[in-house]
């Protein structure tokens, strides 16, 4: 049967700020405070979904969550009517209100982890909620992703869905930012790969100094059991923590894998020669042969790739089998890594062409292409069974830019989240947009 990987991107919310929220994110940390662009944030992003739609890929829209979060507000003391509420925080403790102001879930990468059908022992997709408990402006997003994902993916026969883990540190899970999947074709058997920051029982395992390793070993290890995956199907790779503590918050930020090529940089894992030794064995043994595409410290150092945002792309299968990389325009501004793609394309590797996209909004808030998407494989019967509202053609970017141009603000500064009208802006908005993608409820405004 065919099968095809769709890439759900998230839709930029209209509270999207710089509030500086995410340590360990250098990009995120040092535009703090600055004033955004919710409105060209989002343009920006249904932008890129255009253009791969008209390139032939597959595209998909994930709504963004209500914001402020006036329920998580209550939930730490602060009372009255809605417009009370957010002034109180706003007087008391502005870091409070920017939290729970966040557009952060436009990253949908975070949102869940995927396996697809070939790979779980009931023969269905399952999704299992992050619980991104390092944080806590994303710690509040999974009961919301939660809904967004069963609106979506609605059909039993064909999708599971599982709660997050615990909202503790010991699984701490960051979603699909720290797990991708290998696979001779979408709708064969294939390779999921786990990659975690730190183990939470076992002392064995080596931390970063500096900044929390966001994903455990524990996390990785619980949601392959939820999903029902076999060990034959499933590796598990440290990330090495002296990247971590250079600002490579999540791996997808060094390195991206795609069908059976993982594009990597040097630094990227612990144990290297094993990590790839593995997925060479498991892969071939489901009928693909791995192929892993290595950038030398000496061509990208790790603060270029942290600065260029180099592996936070989108490698993307050609119908030819060549590979496209969708980079932002951060790559092409860093002589290094610029210089390094000139030469990737022009070898005789597997990735052929290098596709640049300004995402500057999204970029200066800690995020690139591929934190914006989340891929999930499937095949033709699954996708048939997937709400066709939110599924990107050529009528809903059109709707979905119309959408944006009426509600969204040009410009959002931290003094304007006290306004108690951005809040009526925002669930105004999501309320009309919950019937352009034909959600149904799924925002706390809708159900109570």
């Amino acid at each position: 049967m065919n099968a095809h990987e769709v890439n759900f991107d998230g839709l930029v919310g209209p509270t999207h700020n710089y509030g500086g929220l995410s340590y360990g994110n250098v990009a995120s940390q040092s535009n703090s405070q600055a004033a955004s662009n919710p409105k060209e944030a989002a343009l920006q992003g249904l932008g890129k979904m255009k253009a791969l739609m008209e390139m032939g890929f597959k595209q998909g829209v994930f709504a963004p969550q209500e914001r402020q979060d006036v329920a998580a507000l209550r939930s730490l003391g602060f009372s009255g009517t809605d417009a009370e509420v957010i002034a109180q925080a706003a007087r008391e403790s502005m870091p409070l209100l920017a939290a729970c102001s966040s557009a952060s879930s436009m990253w949908t990468a975070n949102s869940c982890t995927v396996s697809p059908s070939a790979d779980t022992a009931d023969g269905r997709v399952h999704f299992t909620a992050a619980n991104l408990n390092c944080k806590f402006h994303r710690s509040i997003e999974h009961p919301t992703t939660s809904r967004v994902l069963r609106a979506m993916f609605a059909d039993e026969r064909r999708f599971a869905h599982h709660a997050a883990l615990p909202a503790v540190g010991q699984f701490g899970d960051e979603g699909a930012a720290n797990h991708t999947r290998f696979c001779k074709g979408y709708g064969d058997a294939g390779v999921e790969f786990f990659v975690f920051g730190r183990s939470a029982f076992d002392a064995r395992y080596p931390a970063p100094q500096r900044y929390p390793a966001r994903q455990t070993l524990e996390a990785c290890q619980a949601v392959a059991r939820l999903h029902g995956l076999s060990a034959e199907g499933v590796v598990y790779a440290q990330q090495n923590p002296a990247v971590i503590d250079q600002g490579v918050f999540h791996n997808d930020v060094i390195s991206v894998g795609n069908g059976e090529v993982l594009f990597y940089h040097e630094d990227a894992f612990l144990e290297t020669d094993k990590v790839l030794a593995e997925l060479d064995a498991k892969l071939g043994k489901r009928g693909g042969r791995f192929q892993a595409v290595r950038v030398p410290r000496s061509a990208v150092g790790v603060e270029d790739a942290v600065r260029s945002y180099l592996f936070n792309s989108q490698l993307l299968s050609r119908p030819d089998g060549s590979m496209l990389l969708v980079v932002p325009e951060e790559c092409r501004s860093n002589a290094n890594v610029w210089n390094y793609l000139s030469g990737l394309t022009a070898g005789s590797g597997p990735i052929r062409e290098v596709k640049v996209f300004d995402l500057k909004q999204s970029m200066q808030n800690g995020g690139g292409p591929a934190c914006l998407r989340l891929r999930v494989a499937l095949k033709e019967d699954e996708l048939t069974a997937v709400n066709p509202g939110v599924i990107l053609t050529p009528e809903l970017h059109a709707t979905l830019t119309a959408w944006v141009e009426k509600h969204y603000r040009d410009r959002l500064s931290e003094a304007d989240l006290a306004d108690p009208q951005l809040l009526v802006e925002c669930r105004t908005a999501l309320d009309e947009l919950t019937q352009i993608l034909k959600l149904g409820a799924v925002y706390p405004f809708q159900l109570n």
